[in-house]
């Protein structure tokens, strides 16, 4: 290459998608790659490969990429072989086909260097496709648990990228000796907050600052179950703590209504928001500790930024892989959860000791910390330019 040349670009498909665990850590580990090109003086061509109307298509046309929408289909599980052999499960298998078959016609067109596969059913159309053009795919795992998608993906020669040291010994063995322990991205903006900040971002005027501080959570829509079970709890609780009470548009009212017989200054320390938007990181720094599901997005965040957390995990997550994530943080110490029984007084119990000993709630926000990896970004872009090498 003479002086006046650029070094040639990057090209990446990236796939992965249905839920935002599947898509917000590509669409993180995307922006991380560019960067470090750009750093390089290389550039980034990069293709999404998803299903059609789908989430991880919104998620890319917002951030200017490129997207090719291919056909997939979702087994759906059952403990009974029989049932497998649904109509339904029949029908998403030719999907499924004719997927590989689109995503093999654009992995030839586009000739990327490395395909990434972040999770999801259309994951492996697209990761198939790549290993018959015999181009080199790159796997990541968000979850403890390995999700069946990429339990495909790895015993079709993927390198794996796992999220936790306890994955490792679920993989083909054909896949554990290559697999790298990278963690799951986090985007930048949730590592720099400032506790500061986030009282006034969120106009909370009620906001004691010798009192800890709950962030409850129970994602965008809220969680009926959160929702009620932290409001039995809110006499107690205002006793002892603000609290940051993000639940849906539709519970607002009927939360804000909670707290109307309470003493005037432990109702103001009780603020109701449908939804907390950029503020998040500030909202995030300012918890000391935060009631939330047990999702690997929300794992990933709070471990980065080392937060005691009382996990109510979604009982239907697929796999019950949220109960798992959960139960590994709550064994190794590092948070409580309500595994079983889902209760007012059983959420008491596990969060008393957490607001009324800070030497306690240091120690589990530590070892929170102690499983969170803030680089995950950077370690699975490592993977994908050591596969882009080989």
């Amino acid at each position: 290459m003479n002086d006046s040349e650029s070094p040639r670009a990057m090209r990446l498909i990236v796939t992965g998608g249905g839920t935002g665990g599947h898509t917000y850590p590509a669409l993180t580990a995307v922006n991380a790659l560019r960067a470090r090109l750009e750093s390089q003086g290389r550039a980034l061509d990069v293709l999404w490969v998803g299903a059609e109307d789908s989430l991880e298509g919104r998620v890319a046309e917002a951030n200017g990429i490129p997207f090719q929408a291919v056909a997939t289909g979702k087994v759906r599980r059952a403990k009974n072989p029989l049932r497998l052999v649904s109509p339904e499960n029949i029908r998403d298998m030719g999907s499924a086909f004719r997927g590989v078959l689109q995503s093999r016609r654009v992995v030839s067109d586009f000739r990327p260097d490395v395909v990434l596969a972040t999770g999801g059913y259309v994951a492996v159309p697209v990761g198939l496709a790549a290993r018959m053009a015999r181009r080199p795919l790159v796997v990541h795992e968000q979850t403890v648990l390995l999700g069946l998608a990429n339990r495909l993906l790895a015993r079709a020669g993927a390198r794996m990228a796992v999220t936790s040291e306890s994955t490792l010994k679920l993989l083909p063995g054909s896949a554990r000796g290559s697999a790298v322990v990278t963690g799951n991205p986090v985007r930048p903006a949730v590592l720099e907050g400032r506790a500061e900040r986030g009282a006034e971002g969120l106009g909370f005027e009620g906001h004691d600052p010798d009192l800890p501080t709950v962030y409850v959570t129970g994602g965008a829509q809220g969680s009926v179950q959160i929702n009620s079970t932290v409001r039995a709890l809110l006499p107690w609780l205002l006793e002892r703590a603000n609290v940051v009470h993000q639940c849906g548009e539709a519970n607002v009212g009927d939360l804000r209504e909670a707290t109307r017989d309470l003493d005037a200054a432990q109702a103001a320390r009780h603020h109701v928001t449908a939804f907390v938007g950029p503020e998040l990181p500030d909202v995030l720094a300012m918890a000391d500790v935060v009631i939330s599901r047990s999702g690997a997005g929300t794992i990933a965040e709070l471990t980065a930024l080392g937060k005691a957390a009382v996990f109510v995990p979604l009982a239907s997550s697929a796999g019950d892989e949220q109960r798992h994530n959960a139960r590994h943080l709550q064994e190794a110490g590092a948070a409580s959860a309500l595994l079983d029984e889902v209760s007012a007084e059983r959420l008491r119990e596990k969060l008393e000791p957490l607001l009324t000993d800070p030497d306690r709630r240091a120690a589990v926000a530590e070892r929170a910390k102690g499983h969170g990896r803030p680089d995950a970004a950077d370690r699975l872009v490592d993977v994908v330019l050591g596969a882009e090498a080989t």
